[in-house]
């Protein structure tokens, strides 16, 4: 999905979404051209990964929020606007930690990329009872957005290990809505739904559950 065809998507789900989008894509495209600024920027945002906006003053100014403050459901209101910051900040500072040293798209688009499935490829995932499964419950169970953010580092460390991209802007607009306690369950059901759904690829030398022969037919 091209950039534009991107944008045009994330504005169904939502202002916040749009923005990391567009903020992550400037920094990510930048970052892989190998320009000094966007190298820099990475580092001070890395920093940041996992704590709440108003306690990394080096970051202040550093991103472009303005689009946050022009959206029509988020404008002169405080409580809102105070998520949305949470959310961008949160998902732009995470994405730095994810990319790092990376050559290839840590953020990408599409439902393979949303929280529940991208975990679910993480090696040893398949295990029910194993330790990514369960750091993945517990980030359900988070109560506060400072135990979610520590949690969801916890994850994006994972996921930066196996090289596995992950959709920023649909995760800040979750974690955005998911400061709305009526709006919890939901967002939780959503991460557990795409968790679920996922299904790994099958290798191509398995058809039936039993490996070919690489001499059948000749």
């Amino acid at each position: 999905m091209d950039n534009r065809t991107a944008t045009a998507s994330y504005q169904e789900w939502g202002p916040v979404a749009q923005a990391t989008h567009n903020e992550i894509a400037r920094l990510q495209n930048a970052y892989l051209a190998d320009h000094a600024a966007a190298v820099a920027a990475l580092a001070r945002l890395r920093r940041g990964a996992g704590k709440p906006p108003h306690l990394v003053p080096d970051l202040w100014g550093l991103l472009d929020t303005s689009p946050l403050y022009e959206a029509e459901e988020l404008k002169d209101r405080e409580t809102e606007l105070t998520r949305a910051e949470n959310a961008f900040h949160l998902a732009l500072t995470l994405w730095a930690l994810h990319q790092q040293s990376r050559g290839e798209r840590m953020h990408l688009s599409g439902a393979a990329r949303e929280l529940g499935a991208a975990v679910r490829q993480i090696k040893g995932a398949e295990d029910p009872g194993g330790p990514i499964r369960k750091r993945f419950v517990r980030l359900g169970s988070s109560r506060t957005v400072e135990e979610l953010a520590d949690r969801l580092r916890e994850l994006v460390s994972l996921l930066r290990r196996d090289s596995i991209p992950l959709d920023y802007a649909v995760l800040a607009q979750q974690v955005y809505r998911w400061q709305r306690p009526a709006a919890r369950d939901a967002v939780r059901g959503s991460w557990g739904r795409s968790y679920q759904a996922y299904q790994p690829k099958k290798s191509a030398t398995t058809d039936s559950g039993t490996d070919s022969d690489p001499k059948d037919g000749q």
